[in-house]
């Protein structure tokens, strides 16, 4: 007995899952690694204070950034992109930049104006994002200008570190790790101007609706988790 078309047609039109809700990923697995980094960065700046130490959390910041970028390419290369590593990504550049640049400001390093400038700009985006929230959008899409800031930012706070300690290039260090920190504090700023701007003109129009731009139609808000 022949099968039915219509029986093939059904079986063919089962659900099948939605591959950005995957959560047991490569580069998830990666940034993941990075977020459990951030404790152990803070112990080794503000714990035993060692030359050892600090050099230790100068690898930690490079290899935190050598893996920012090598978890994308992986992503892009395996096709493994989801929506839990579009927020954990973000998420651990932002809180590497947080804990950097306290902790250099407890040791002396970096002023505390620093500190408020960079962090004045993550309460007006945490501001932005309830607004978008409650109007039933998702996270914004991580942008160029965004992502070349936390670069420079994650450059800056490596050479600072080490222009900070009695060395033949410290001068140096310093030097051009404060040219990428005020190169990546205008371009940071520059990204957050931006977003807001994203962010007024989705509130202005119609709240997404439940099959609409929703889940994830790549305009929603957040820097990306945002920011890179």
């Amino acid at each position: 007995m022949s099968m039915q078309p219509g029986r093939v047609a059904g079986v063919a039109e089962v659900t099948e899952p939605d591959p950005m809700g995957r959560i047991w990923t490569i580069p998830n697995a990666i940034s993941m690694a990075r977020l459990l980094g951030v404790p152990v960065f803070l112990w080794l700046v503000l714990g035993p204070r060692t030359s050892t130490a600090d050099w230790w959390a100068v690898g930690l910041l490079i290899a935190s950034s050598a893996s920012d970028w090598l978890d994308g390419k992986i992503a892009r290369a395996l096709d493994q992109q989801s929506r839990l590593g579009q927020l954990l990504d973000p998420a651990a550049d932002r809180l590497y930049i947080v804990a950097t640049v306290v902790a250099l400001a407890v040791r002396g390093i970096i002023p505390w104006w620093l500190v408020a400038v960079l962090g004045a700009r993550e309460v007006m985006l945490a501001g932005m994002l309830w607004l978008l929230r409650r109007r039933g959008w998702g996270a914004l899409q991580v942008s160029f200008v965004g992502k070349a800031a936390t670069a420079c930012l994650l450059y800056a706070f490596p050479l600072l570190f080490l222009g900070a300690h009695a060395t033949s290039y410290a001068e140096t260090a310093r030097v051009a790790g404060w040219a990428f920190a005020i190169w990546g504090t205008a371009l940071y700023w520059c990204a957050g101007l931006l977003y807001i701007a994203q962010a007024r003109a989705l509130l202005a129009a119609e709240p997404p609706g439940d099959a609409g731009a929703g889940e994830d139609s790549g305009g929603g808000p957040a820097e990306g988790t945002a920011q890179r």
